[in-house]
């Protein structure tokens, strides 16, 4: 019987800076649930210290249905490149921390609308729906230094090569971002990639 190996792996340590705040509303799994506003982060398991899933991440990358790098650079043939950026890409560990230099960033509550040891804060928008049907939101935005330290692993294919991964979280980054409200807040720069 003939061995397989593992397919070449290439690995990289990533570091994301935001430069501008990053703004949060979790989903709470069907449009007639309404969250509190302390509870639209994502927080590490078991504690009030916030992260980014690494399937966000993928899905800044790869998505079909929102904006996403592969529509971003991939043209008319983005299916493909959002096909192979979900497939060969693997982002870890499955909760990125978020952190202000090299603490973690920790929620401790709101009064009146703001964490101040924690430099978050509310904000109210009023987006409209289909028809021009207000839509008022209150969501939480985390202010400035922020940062996400992430394992990165290519698996080596034809589509996508480290070039191209590499420019595509540069360009992403500065022209989507993360969270919510992208293209506004959760706009990064890539400060490592080792």
């Amino acid at each position: 019987m003939a061995k397989i190996g593992l397919p070449d792996i290439t690995t990289r340590k990533v570091k994301l800076e935001g430069f501008t705040p990053i703004m949060f509303d979790r989903y709470a799994g069907d449009n007639k649930t309404k969250l509190p506003e302390e509870e639209l982060f994502y927080f590490m398991p078991g504690t009030q210290q916030l992260c980014i899933p690494s399937l966000n991440i993928s899905s800044f990358l790869s998505s079909r249905n929102s904006t996403s790098v592969a529509k971003l650079i991939g043209g008319k043939a983005y299916g493909t490149l959002a096909n192979a950026l979900l497939s060969f890409v693997q982002i870890s560990p499955m909760y990125i921390p978020m952190t202000r230099g090299d603490e973690p960033i920790t929620f401790h509550g709101f009064k009146d609308g703001v964490d101040a040891e924690s430099n978050i804060f509310l904000i109210e928008h009023t987006a409209r729906l289909k028809g021009g049907i207000p839509n008022p939101k209150v969501r939480p935005v985390v202010e400035l230094p922020w940062s996400l330290t992430f394992n990165l692993s290519l698996l080596r294919n034809e589509e996508v090569d480290e070039t191209l991964l590499l420019g595509a979280f540069k360009q992403g980054g500065v022209a989507i971002g993360l969270g919510t409200f992208r293209g506004v807040y959760g706009k990064f720069t890539v400060t490592e990639w080792e």
